[in-house]
């Protein structure tokens, strides 16, 4: 299964991007799937995620009000809507995907893993 990111770029301070990834297999339509980031130097942190049905969202504080992940049911595809964007949400953005929302949201060992796409917030 690749798990393909789209959607980052540069944006100032206040401002707002969305993010995309696709699955490249149906089974994917049964998995959780979820967002993660990473700066230089820190380890990659939880964001978001979100289960196969699209019925249950969860969120990192950090961006809890701010983010808004979905995806309609079954589907192989999960977007994730970021509005205003700090500088300290800059990193590589990735993808993931697994069976269970549980491992998204407590560990940093999912399934699958996209390439990741960078988000940078000037100030």
């Amino acid at each position: 299964v690749m798990l393909v990111e789209s959607g980052g770029g540069l944006v100032q301070a206040g401002g707002s991007l969305t993010l995309s990834c696709a699955a490249s297999e149906q089974t994917v339509s049964r998995y959780a799937m979820g967002w993660f980031r990473q700066v230089p130097g820190k380890e990659r942190e939880f964001v978001s995620a979100i289960s196969w049905s699209g019925a249950n969202a969860y969120y990192a504080d950090s961006v809890r009000d701010r983010f808004t992940i979905s995806r309609e049911s079954g589907d192989v595809t999960v977007s994730l809507q970021m509005n205003r964007l700090k500088p300290d949400d800059t990193g590589v953005y990735y993808c993931a995907a697994d069976p269970y929302t549980v491992v998204l949201r407590s560990t940093q060992n999912p399934d699958f893993w996209g390439q990741g796409t960078q988000v940078t917030v000037s100030s």
